[in-house]
């Protein structure tokens, strides 16, 4: 069976983890709220000091030391939000597949006793965020392109660094490195799954895209507005999902390379005999 197969295997597999306890779902909506309340409480001291007024009354914008350093601050918070919330989907997915009933108070409680733990991955993830996003607004085209793909290969390489910071007693450091070396026995089903689920969800959004063009076309107001808010709530129905479907696969691919075996829920994927036939590649090419 190729990485093709195993990879749609897993993505089922997710789903049926996931369709049990579909309150999970809730909870990426409920990190992106926390996002525009934590954005908006550093983006409106930022502007109000931002503004200054000259001897003749008029107002102009400077952003000084005080305007970056609330800037960082609120990247690092905005990163600690999304990763709290990710940890209780992992907490949660977890709780299932041990055989639990998790639930949404269950997930958040099991994030709460790792809020610490996650704490200096935040920070480092939010240093690297904006550390490369400086480096692309400076660069041009070419040097946008490499910048990106450097930007893509942390975020292939640090996929199972959250889970083994949540569920093993190590550092960022050793996290990262765990993980580098997790993805030399997963990466295929990583990138196809990961893909996928992200393919899937545009597909889905297409939707939304078009009763925002039929409102816009009928030129109506109302229908407008009836038609926006339709399209915002399936907007946030499939991000919501995939966020989850990601978290749900993401623990899965680290209980598989940290124990050896699949998950219960994931028995019928077919993820042991293509770690063989890669152990054996390496030993012929070796």
């Amino acid at each position: 069976m190729g990485s093709w197969a195993r990879s749609k295997q897993l993505a089922a597999s997710s789903w049926a983890v996931l369709k049990q306890d579909k309150e999970l779902m809730v909870l990426p909506l409920i990190s992106g709220l926390a996002s525009l309340a934590v954005a908006a409480t550093f983006l409106v001291p930022i502007f109000l000091t931002s503004r200054t007024t000259d001897a003749l009354g008029n107002e102009t914008s400077r952003v000084g030391v005080v305007q970056v350093l609330l800037g960082l601050l609120m990247y690092a918070v905005l990163a600690y939000v999304t990763i709290f919330f990710r940890t209780a989907l992992l907490c949660g997915a977890d709780e299932r597949l041990r055989g639990g009933n998790p639930s949404i108070a269950s997930a958040l409680g099991g994030a709460g006793q790792r809020a610490g733990r996650i704490l200096p991955w935040a920070i480092v993830s939010a240093t690297v965020s904006v550390v490369l996003r400086g480096l692309e607004e400076r660069s041009g085209l070419l040097g946008r392109i490499v910048i990106g793909m450097v930007g893509l290969a942390w975020t292939v390489v640090t996929f199972l660094v959250l889970p083994i910071l949540v569920f093993e007693e190590v550092g960022v450091g050793e996290a990262v490195r765990r993980s580098a070396a997790m993805l030399k026995r997963t990466w295929g089903e990583n990138l196809i799954v990961n893909g996928g689920i992200g393919l899937v969800a545009f597909l889905l959004l297409l939707p939304s895209f078009a009763l925002f063009g039929v409102g816009i076309a009928i030129g109506s107001p109302g229908a407008l507005v009836v038609l926006g808010a339709w399209a915002t709530v399936w907007m946030v129905a499939v991000v919501c999902w995939s966020n989850a479907m990601s978290a749900v696969f993401q623990l899965a691919l680290y209980r598989y390379a940290t124990d050896g075996q699949a998950p219960s829920a994931f028995a019928a994927v077919d993820l042991g005999h293509a770690f063989t036939q890669k152990s054996r590649a390496r030993r012929l090419l070796g």
